[in-house]
């Protein structure tokens, strides 16, 4: 009887046992962000920022993706939310952008989904996440990760000038996208690790591209340059690409505004980037619509058929001209400008959702050059692409344009 009782008090104690594991194993399942709540009273940037993270419980989930993989879109939005964290500390932000990080960086350093071989320029920008993880953990992985983007920016491909290729299925082309994918790693990892020894050549694709791509009618920069002139979508004479696209654009000023942030004022290239910028924000000024303060699509072709005020740009344009009034690099009436375009934004742009959250509206999906099937980077081509609510490439910049603005 007695062996009886002590069998039945320790299959109790078991099943306890078993029932507590189990449901702790269930509550630690359960994604941390479901309890959201969205106020009112949040700045638009934390109102961003909890929308994704309500929406996409993991990290990599952003952009809808199914499985995590290393790329340019998690990488700007969780950036975004690292420069929230600095002015709105909250444990929530560090702990999504390690849960992304962690998901792809391996303890050797490799990356899981990263392919070097493909010298991709889009898959350098996320590591910008790897900075602050690693200052913080000191963890060697971390470290080995951004050595090998580092190694990529060695051996990436260049055109005869010295200008990065985009990718290596796109020879001998400079995007102005590559840009912001490249530089301001490159910048961040120069100014940490090397005393800032690269700084001259991180100036020289602003150099290259400026000389080649601007536009000297409007002021504008071409989506694309062609060194080889050989892609059909390349003008014969000059190289570029035939439109102005705004988000391509956006990348650029971006590029400039964050690149600026590790070259010292002192560097004999820096009053030269200031220059660019203030070069492609006054041209960008006078195609800002006077009525939404957005920008089109088609950056130059306001009003035209099919054409679209469009929100990654415009989100992007008024990141920059804040942040380049704030830092000093512009005029203070980019300031306005920009306050102006968030106006649009939120105005226009924004549709509350039940919950609280928001949904930025009006963002093309994606624009590209030359590839299968062939984008061949005309007037319709660019206006008649796929738009996304919420798209990465329009949050991501929302956020930090919130966050210069501190609206």
């Amino acid at each position: 009887m007695k062996n009886n009782r002590k069998q039945s008090y320790f299959a109790s104690v078991v099943l306890i046992c078993v029932m507590a594991f189990t449901s702790c194993k269930m509550i630690s399942q359960e994604p941390a962000n479901k309890d959201i709540v969205l106020s009112k009273d949040l700045k638009w940037s934390q109102k961003m920022a909890l929308t994704l993270m309500k929406r996409h419980p993991e990290g990599y989930m952003i952009d809808d993706s199914k499985a995590p993989k290393w790329d340019y879109v998690h990488g700007l939005v969780l950036h975004s939310m690292e420069e929230l964290n600095k002015k709105y500390p909250d444990s929530k932000y560090p702990t999504y952008i390690k849960g992304y990080v962690d998901a792809l960086v391996q303890n050797d350093g490799t990356i899981k989904s990263y392919d070097f071989d493909n010298y991709n320029i889009d898959m350098v920008v996320a590591g910008r996440l790897l900075f602050n993880i690693y200052d913080k953990t000191k963890e060697e992985k971390y470290l080995k990760a951004m050595q090998l983007l580092r190694k990529q920016l060695t051996e990436q491909p260049r055109t005869k000038s010295g200008g990065f290729w985009h990718k290596k299925i796109y020879p001998n082309q400079m995007w102005l996208d590559g840009l912001y994918m490249g530089e301001p790693f490159y910048a961040e990892y120069t100014a940490t690790f090397e005393g800032g020894k690269s700084f001259d050549d991180i100036a020289k694709q602003f150099e290259i591209i400026q000389l080649h791509a601007t536009d000297p009618k409007t002021g504008l920069l071409y989506h694309a340059w062609d060194e080889s002139k050989e892609m059909p979508w390349a003008n014969k004479e000059t190289g570029n690409s035939p439109n102005f696209w705004s988000r391509a654009l956006g990348w650029y000023v971006m590029a400039l505004v964050d690149v600026l942030d590790y070259m010292p004022k002192e560097h004999p290239k820096q009053k030269e980037l200031v220059t660019y910028l203030n070069n492609a924000c006054e041209a960008l000024a006078k195609y800002q619509d006077k009525k939404s303060g957005l920008w089109y699509q088609v950056t130059d072709k306001g009003g035209e058929k099919d054409n679209y005020l469009e929100a990654s740009g415009s989100s992007m344009f008024t990141y920059a001209f804040a942040k380049g009034a704030n830092k000093g690099y512009l005029p203070s009436k980019y300031k306005k400008l920009a306050n102006n375009a968030f106006d649009g934004l939120t105005k226009q742009l924004i549709k509350v959702d039940a919950d609280g959250g928001i949904t930025l509206t009006q963002a093309c999906q994606v624009a590209g050059l030359g590839g299968k099937p062939y984008r061949d980077g005309s007037y319709e081509y660019y206006v008649n692409e796929k738009k996304k609510d919420n798209d990465p490439k329009a949050t991501g910049p929302f956020i930090l344009a919130a966050l210069e603005l501190n609206r």
